[in-house]
């Protein structure tokens, strides 16, 4: 039985007609935008902007995100032709199935289970920090002994909970919440960069790219870059290589656009609305992006901008501590949009996995009423929770970063091949300049993924053995598609 076994596009988009595994078409373009917006704005923008000027990039930080959302714009135009050619659910994990083959998929669903619930746990331990500072701002306060700094952190897992439950009722109903939320940090994130042009001093952005700088020691060491210590270069921050790092960093603040992939299935003209959903979602943030990064840089020297709350403490430090809370009010909506979308995209990854039998398959049974992966999504919930408010997991995001950057690339291979082994298929929109974008979209992401620190690698390489033992003791037997070639016969779900 071969590894790289695959599933055809045709059985992919035939399965999405089980009675016991059919999601509700009932998404339109704006719901899909804003889906995207819903987590793509975020931790990014609230956490990590001041961390990633500060260490690495200087006002020059508003470059890396444009290197990241680069970056982010060609697998985004990879992601639209698969998702808008065959609408199934599973994102990448699905196009991988049938254009590189089982192996592949199951690396990338495995990928794809670290971003996003990984991603949804940082988030939650992030928002319960904005969450305590408005309460105590407000008056209301949050008692110390089950806060963001305490062994149980209730906050994030009260929050975790109540967007199980949310998404478990219903994607529509998910996504109206998530709209109201989404227009709440819109406006927070336009007051900022308003508001910031009046404090902003044109030497606090200079130089824009402040000089190379070496590390304290010069040696390697565990939090080194991967390419730095490969090729024998010097590990320092700023320059040209801290705008790169800073990249690698602030891609965390993309993540989102590819959620909008899961959820696929779903559209109610995925043909047409998937692609508008996945681009749209992404220029949008990207211009709010590197509007804020500038702001923030002006207001506020880059060698004393807040790591943590970087939006806010920029304000405070001008004297505007009333607009330091309404930015904490935004954060806490921010951030609750983001955790929501993370673990819907991660029960749609698992749901797919299941229906393809390389996860328990009773998992993934819809709910008769509410059309939803019922099952996947509390246990999901629950176990984000857990993460979120028992584990000491700190700033991970470069791990969720990892995850994402491999399956981008994967993606981005798998187009120009796809389009050579089945040219019949109908694609109502196709990545121009194939297959040079791709090819440039999977080097960028691993070059990308390169600038991530030894650490990081380690712990994904750990991550993956972890995820070849499951397939190999669960998966590979008990796979949907090896018991079919096994049989010569369709096997019933």
């Amino acid at each position: 039985m071969s590894l790289v076994r695959k599933k055809t596009i045709e059985q992919s988009i035939a399965d999405t007609d089980e009675p016991e595994y059919q999601l509700k078409k009932r998404l339109t373009a704006v719901d899909l935008t804003v889906f995207g917006i819903g987590v793509i704005i975020g931790a990014g923008i609230f956490t990590l902007t001041g961390r990633a000027a500060k260490l690495y990039a200087g006002p020059g930080i508003a470059l890396s995100f444009v290197l990241a959302a680069v970056c982010c714009a060609l697998a985004a135009l990879c992601y639209a032709e698969f998702s808008s050619t065959v609408p199934v659910s599973g994102s990448a994990y699905t196009f991988s199935y049938f254009s590189l083959g089982e192996i592949f998929a199951w690396i990338i669903g495995w990928d794809l289970l670290l971003e996003l619930m990984l991603g949804a746990s940082v988030v939650a331990q992030g928002w319960s920090t904005y969450a305590a500072l408005f309460l105590e701002q407000i008056g209301l306060g949050w008692p110390s002994s089950i806060g963001p700094d305490s062994n149980v952190n209730v906050l994030a897992m009260l929050l975790v909970l109540v967007l199980a439950t949310l998404a478990t009722i219903g994607i529509k109903e998910s996504l109206r919440v998530n709209l109201v939320l989404v227009a709440i940090k819109l406006f927070v994130v336009l007051f900022v960069i308003v508001a910031g042009l009046f404090y902003i001093k044109g030497s606090n952005l200079s130089p824009f790219i402040p000089p190379s700088v070496p590390a304290e020691n010069g040696d390697v060491t565990i939090t080194t870059p991967l390419f730095q210590a490969l090729f024998g270069f010097t590990p320092s921050t700023f320059g040209v290589m801290g705008l790169v790092s800073g990249a690698s960093l602030v891609f965390f603040a993309f993540i989102g656009f590819d959620v909008v992939a899961t959820t696929a299935e779903e559209a109610k003209n995925p043909q047409r609305d998937l692609p508008r959903g996945i681009i749209g979602s992404l220029a949008i943030c990207t211009v709010l992006y590197v509007l804020v990064c500038i702001v923030i840089t002006g207001m506020v020297n880059y060698t004393d901008i807040s790591g943590e709350a970087a939006l806010a403490e920029a304000f405070r430090s001008v004297g505007r501590g009333g607009f330091a809370t309404l930015i904490s009010a935004g954060a806490v909506a921010g951030l609750t949009t983001v955790v929501l979308t993370l673990m819907i995209g991660a029960a749609r990854v698992v749901f797919a996995m299941s229906r393809d039998h390389l996860m328990p398959r009773q998992l993934g049974k819809t709910h008769a009423k509410w059309g939803t992966p019922y099952r996947l999504t509390i246990g999901i919930g629950v176990v984000v929770a857990i993460v979120a408010g028992l584990t000491p997991i700190g700033k991970l995001e470069e791990m969720v970063n990892i995850g994402t950057l491999a399956a981008f690339t994967l993606v981005s291979i798998a187009v120009p091949l796809l389009r050579k082994s089945r040219p019949d298929i109908e694609r109502s929109f196709r990545v121009p300049g194939n297959p040079v974008i791709p090819i440039l979209a999977a080097l960028i992401c691993f070059y990308l993924m390169l600038n991530l620190s030894l650490e990081t690698w380690l712990r994904f390489a750990i991550w993956m053995v972890l995820g070849f033992v499951v397939y190999a003791l669960y998966g590979y037997r008990k796979s949907r598609v090896g018991l079919e070639q096994r049989t010569g016969e369709v096997q019933k779900a």
